[in-house]
């Protein structure tokens, strides 16, 4: 994964409001941490910062450019507003080339299990360990034609040249099992019921509905 290059500016207010000015501005808050410094705060352009965390997933590498010094940075959080979508603040770690970090990388899968099947992700994220430049954007699962009973584990994917995995082997990343019919889904929901103790009404006969009448 490359960094997407965007260009910085040291921030010297700090504050709610010093916040909604920035963003009235289309800029973003944002604060680099990491290798024993002191935070770095700055604030970015609003767009260009979107459209790279977009690109770069969850785990977007951004060379930010901040006084002519160039700063290598991983996205750590980020916080969208929930109702305007527009970009609150993003929290960096910085990294050096070379240098592994430990990462959540989301599963994509790929095709489609056989039919009368139902896939579910177990995970959607496994995590590992990989080079600050080359972490993937996602790890692609294949289930093309996976028949029910099909189990993927974590020491099943297909991990980038150069990572680890850090999580058991064992772990269930997706699981493929059959469809349950319509039948089968009353079936079991009928035993839920009745083990928790609920009764259903038993439908009204036309005779009761006559009975119900004459009275």
């Amino acid at each position: 994964m490359s960094a997407e290059k965007i260009t910085a500016e040291t921030r010297t207010e700090f504050g709610k409001g010093a916040a909604r000015r920035i963003r009235r501005e289309d800029k973003v808050p944002a604060v680099i941490y990491g290798h024993g410094n002191d935070p770095i705060h700055i604030k970015l352009p609003g767009h260009a910062t979107m459209m790279a965390l977009k690109h770069g997933g969850a785990n977007a590498l951004l060379e930010l450019d901040l006084d002519g010094k160039t700063h290598l940075a991983l996205t750590k959080q980020v916080q969208i507003d929930p109702i305007k979508r527009h970009l609150e603040h993003v929290d960096f770690v910085a990294v050096i080339k070379g240098e592994k970090v430990t990462v959540d990388v989301p599963l994509l899968l790929v095709g489609d299990a056989a039919r009368e099947t139902l896939v579910v992700t177990e995970n959607p994220t496994v995590q590992i360990e990989a080079e600050a430049t080359h972490i993937p954007e996602a790890i692609e699962v294949s289930i093309e034609g996976a028949a029910a009973g099909t189990q993927i584990l974590a020491s099943d994917l297909q991990l980038p040249k150069g990572s680890t995995l850090l999580v058991d082997p064992e772990t269930l990343m997706v699981n493929v099992t059959e469809q349950q019919s319509a039948a089968s889904l009353e079936a079991d929901l009928e035993v839920a019921e009745a083990e928790a103790g609920i009764e259903k009404d038993e439908p009204e006969t036309e005779g009761d509905s006559e009975a119900a009448t004459e009275e």
